[in-house]
């Protein structure tokens, strides 16, 4: 969860020392931005400098999320901005100073958690560079040393600490560089590190420990729509089989042990288009349905230290909701007010307090508390938002339009304020997974196209985004891929039946899918677009699935087919964009990471090469030092800069 907010986050956030180290690169005798040397910077026109004092307050605020309860202290680790990247902070009480304890230049950390007795450490992961090769790390707060744990070179999953808080379980692909097994380590000494079981497959991750610490609950990942479960012995690695395998493929994700070690409760889609919370019991292999009564998909969910409540969160129509539950009868513990925009739900340890992050179209992120007692909530951070009110910021119009097939779409609006009269330009922003989902959280930098642009932001969920049911999830595999892109036609004729949107005014933007989402709109609606930016989205299907990481092809052949078999092979030939490239007319800005493992750069640069033979402009800005999506503040400050002078040019001219 910490590494798709954080995402959202890298994208909103700013700090001022970071701002004052991007401006000592402008050149004040010309007056031009001048880009960082880590930037490869081709087709952009040079940026005068006054746009980084045009939109300073939209690049100034910064969120906070909670990471991790200490075990024996009311005080709590949180993830904000402070330098380059988000960092680790120690807050102590609701409210109080946040205390820096990381300071790495290169990126930001996830995978954060405390010793779970005595919280004498934490530990945490880190990749350089965005090679997304995460090591997991052991910081010792007497100290503040930081000891690796992990091989330096692999890929290597969060660690889920054992109830004695003496070890931790993981996955990692050091022994052939696609698989993920499992080993065991002591964060105390790193030589204690073993494999506990070789695998094979690219999904396996760990989830839970019995509460003897005797067994490990572990997810077999084949993909979003079929998983299974596993028990592991500790102590010889054996495993045994939890879920079935039969034609009644199912997802299983969240997954944690009851207290008593006779079940596990565990978030499924089974018998069912919704992800409910069950409680499957060990010796009769039965289901009890917990969340029938919450007619959408479960988030996420955690256990109470106690096994009384669960503290869980429901994904509702793009909506993220807190729902307290009874453990044994799934019965609604009232809150006193609906919480919505909450995420990263943490129970402190022996006590009522539940610790989550919440954010809105209205609020930047912060960390808060909720008692379960008395429902009392408290506010730890107060995060600063750049000088900007943000109370008067538009809160997004749930939407709906039908497809060629008269299937029902839905997305997020948010409208300029009514001093921009007329009809408005638009900016379609198409999410990634492709199995995601915007959720309508705080927009950041985007506020300002908004609220000092005028410019219409539109967030469509076609088929194939989470959150609307397993049948809707699958409706873009394989061979209904070209289902997806005419979702995003509809769309374009829905805008048209829109008084207060400009249809002849429109461009589209996405990042990963979402890039690879852009460059099939400019291929196939050239004439119904001003102009596209496109983040690390992938430019072929084929390509893509012969070069991503070798850990990650198997999980999206599922999803896109696989491309060794000649039929499939030949489909997404022919609807590849690259293949479609002379069809665009349109300006076009592509943004890539020189060390992104998912979609390499090779993919954005063949897209650049075949779209510069039509004629047209083409912007390409490349970080040596990013992978996918920027993370660094100076090099997210210079692409808001030049995302800005791209609009400015091609979509309101």
């Amino acid at each position: 969860m910490f590494n798709q907010r954080i995402l959202f986050a890298s994208r909103k956030m700013a700090h001022a020392l970071a701002f004052l180290l991007f401006l000592a690169t402008v050149t004040a005798q010309d007056a031009w931005i001048t880009p960082g040397d880590n930037l490869v910077v081709e087709g952009i026109p040079k940026i005068p400098a006054s746009l980084v004092e045009e939109v300073r307050r939209y690049t100034k605020g910064r969120g906070a999320e909670i990471l991790s309860w200490h075990p024996t202290r009311r005080e709590m680790l949180i993830a904000t901005f402070f330098g380059a990247v988000a960092q680790i902070h120690q807050v102590k009480f609701p409210g109080g100073a946040r205390t820096q304890l990381t300071f790495s230049d290169d990126r930001p950390t996830s995978g954060v958690s405390y010793q779970p007795t005595t919280g004498d450490y934490f530990i945490f992961r880190k990749d350089v560079g965005g090679d997304q090769n995460y090591q997991i790390y052991r910081y010792d707060l007497a100290s503040a040393n930081i000891t690796r744990l992990t091989d330096g070179k692999s890929q290597n999953s969060t660690g889920v600490w054992s109830n004695k808080g003496d070890r931790i379980v993981y996955s990692s692909t050091r022994r052939t560089g696609k698989d993920t097994d499992l080993y065991i380590v002591n964060p105390q000494n790193p030589q204690t590190d073993r494999l506990l079981a070789p695998l094979q497959g690219g999904g396996w991750m760990a989830m839970d420990w019995s509460p003897d610490d005797r067994k490990i609950l572990v997810r077999e990942f084949i993909s979003i729509n079929e998983s299974y479960l596993w028990l592991f012995d500790v102590a010889t690695g054996e495993k045994t089989l939890l879920t079935p395998k039969d034609s009644n493929k199912s997802s299983f994700s969240d997954a944690h042990f009851r207290k008593d070690g006779k079940g596990i409760y565990v978030v499924t889609d089974r018998d069912s288009e919704f992800r409910r919370l069950v409680f499957f019991d060990f010796a009769t292999r039965q289901y009890k349905f917990l969340t029938n009564h919450i007619n959408w998909d479960v988030y996420e969910f955690e256990p109470s230290p106690d096994g009384r409540l669960l503290a869980v969160v429901a994904n509702e129509a793009g909506f993220t909701v807190l729902h307290l539950l009874n453990a044994v009868t799934g019965r609604e513990k009232p809150l006193g007010k609906k919480l919505n925009g909450v995420y990263d739900i943490h129970w402190r340890p022996n006590s009522p307090e539940l610790g989550f992050s919440r954010d809105s179209a209205r609020d930047g992120g912060d960390a808060y508390s909720l008692n379960t007692r008395t429902n009392k909530i408290e506010r730890w951070t107060f995060s600063e938002t750049g000088g900007l009110d943000t109370s008067n910021f538009v809160e997004p119009e749930l939407i709906h339009w039908k497809s060629f097939d008269e299937r029902p779409m839905s997305g997020f609006l948010y409208r300029p304020p009514t001093r921009f009269t007329g009809r408005r330009p638009v900016i379609i922003d198409i999410h990634g997974g492709p199995e995601g989902q915007f959720q309508p959280y705080f927009l950041g930098q985007q506020n300002y196209f908004l609220n000092e642009l005028g410019v219409a932001l539109l967030f469509p969920n076609i088929r194939g985004s989470s959150g609307y049911g397993k049948s809707f999830l699958k409706l873009d595999d394989g061979l209904r891929r070209e289902d997806a892109y005419k979702d995003i036609g509809a769309l374009l004729d829905w805008i048209k039946t829109r008084p207060d949107l400009d249809p002849d005014r429109v461009m589209v933007t996405g990042t990963s899918y979402g890039g690879h989402m852009v460059l099939v709109t400019a291929t196939r609606y050239p004439d119904r677009i001003r102009c596209a930016i496109d983040s690390v989205g992938p430019s072929n299907l084929v390509t893509f699935l012969e070069h991503t990481a070798g850990y990650r092809q198997d999980l999206r052949r599922v999803e896109y087919g696989d491309e060794r078999d000649p039929a499939v092979r030949a489909f997404l030939q022919r609807i590849a964009p690259l293949n479609n490239a002379a069809k665009v007319t349109k300006p076009l800005f592509v943004v890539q990471g020189q060390n992104d493992p998912a979609v390499p750069p090779s993919e954005s640069e063949q897209m650049i090469q075949a779209v510069r033979k039509n004629g047209v402009p083409v912007w390409y800005l490349m970080a040596k030092d990013e992978g996918h999506g920027f993370f660094k503040k100076p090099n997210q400050d210079f692409r808001f800069y030049a995302t800005v002078a791209f609009v400015k040019e091609y979509l309101l001219k």
